[in-house]
């Protein structure tokens, strides 16, 4: 059920508000008609009986009809409303019997306002009521008695019957009410938490390709910061060279910057090939290059991992291998896979207490994004390999049959 006051959907009976204005009109014209067209009692009691029916329909047009299209409309108002409207009513029925046709208008509107147990009360109030106080007051003979008594009945059991399918009516329209609410409330959870997850997978692709390109190429000029101040007054060759070094590894980050906030490939895959680009690298870094199988163009995902893995390894190998540690890169061109392997003969470490940082968490997570695998084999004095195997599209495989 909705809150005071919120918006809503209009149920059935609210969009069809004004078949309820015409069945009350027809209901209540006809039963004036009836009134006074009885052939008893007197023509004054009938026109009082009239005259009492007249403040029901401005009472309707001013107060029921707007508790017909509340959901749910207040209980005391509802009662107040009601308690008008029988009053209105009895005093009319006890005195022409014709005036219990009204009955049929009233009744609905006790279901459509009522829980159901005052609904059957107040039912029960305008079916027997006035027949009880007709006989009472006429003392008709048993003939006309008994068609009363049973005219009574059968409204009844009618009122209760269609009252019940009304409640029921009410019932559903509240419950599916509240389940489309809750589905409305699922679908913007939905939303919310996938835009949350977009954007914290957003961010944690970007924290990977930063440190993979700019937070490596920024230590890079860093290190080579340090070995220029070392050898200008000693190597001054050594130190142009670095320094020429330096104009290459800042360009290269630049170009990483402008692709990496285009959304495009990686700088050293623009145009390139995957073993060119590994190439440049391994010259950039001094490392060797292996490459074997058949070179093949492959989607953009395996390469860019590929190629962020052999940056990774080469960062890592320059930071805790040693100055002197020889560095291999070799890649292999296999009919199901692409394996990259990063080998060096440095320091080594132990991979089982390597916490935080973006590294091998990084790399492993890039590698799953294309449904690949990487492996970390290491050990203290003895040197570090990296391997990671990704997998090659069914369609770009080689035909072997």
């Amino acid at each position: 059920m909705t809150e005071p006051g919120s918006a809503r959907d209009p149920h059935a009976w609210d969009r069809t508000i004004g078949l309820w204005d015409l069945y009350f009109a027809v209901a209540w014209v006809a039963t004036l008609a009836f009134v006074l067209a009885a052939r008893y009692p007197g023509w004054p009691v009938r026109v009082v009986a009239a005259g009492l029916l007249v403040p029901l329909v401005p009472w309707y047009a001013v107060v029921g009809r707007t508790l017909l299209q509340e959901d749910p409309p207040e209980e005391w108002q509802t009662l107040r409303y009601l308690g008008v409207a029988i009053a209105l009513f009895l005093p009319s029925a006890v005195l022409v019997g014709e005036t219990r046709l009204m009955a049929f208008a009233l009744v609905p509107q006790c279901f459509m306002t009522l829980r159901m147990r005052r609904a059957l009360v107040a039912v029960t109030v305008v079916n027997l009521v006035p027949v009880a106080g007709w006989a009472l007051l006429w003392r008709p003979d048993g003939r006309d008695l008994f068609a009363g008594v049973l005219f009574s009945g059968v409204t009844l059991a009618f009122s209760v019957a269609v009252g019940s399918w009304i409640i029921r009516i009410i019932e559903q329209s509240g419950e599916r009410a509240e389940l489309i609410a809750e589905l409305d409330a699922s679908r913007h959870e939905v939303a919310r938490l996938s835009a949350e997850h977009g954007a914290l997978a957003e961010r944690e692709r970007m924290a990977r390709e930063i440190h993979d390109t700019l937070a490596q190429g920024f230590t890079s000029l860093l290190m080579l910061v340090q070995a220029v101040e070392a050898e200008l007054d000693d190597d001054l060759p050594q130190a142009r060279r670095h320094l020429a070094l330096m104009d290459a590894t800042a360009r290269q980050n630049l170009a990483e910057a402008r692709a990496l906030v285009a959304g495009g490939a990686p700088a050293d895959l623009d145009g390139a090939s995957l073993p060119d680009a590994l190439r440049r690298l391994a010259t950039r870094q001094g490392a060797s290059l292996e490459l074997t199988g058949e070179v093949r163009p492959l989607p953009p995902g395996p390469e860019v991992v590929a190629l962020r893995t052999c940056q990774e390894a080469l960062t890592n190998a320059r930071r805790h291998a040693g100055a002197s540690a020889a560095v291999a890169i070799r890649l292999a061109y296999a009919d199901a896979a692409l394996t990259v392997r990063v080998e060096d003969d440095g320091r080594g470490f132990d991979p089982a207490v390597v916490r935080g940082g973006y590294g091998l968490a990084g790399l492993r997570a890039r590698a799953a994004e294309v449904g690949g695998t990487v492996s970390v084999h290491s050990a203290p004095g003895d040197g570090t390999t990296v391997t990671v195997r990704l997998p090659v599209p069914a369609a770009l495989r080689s035909d072997t049959t």
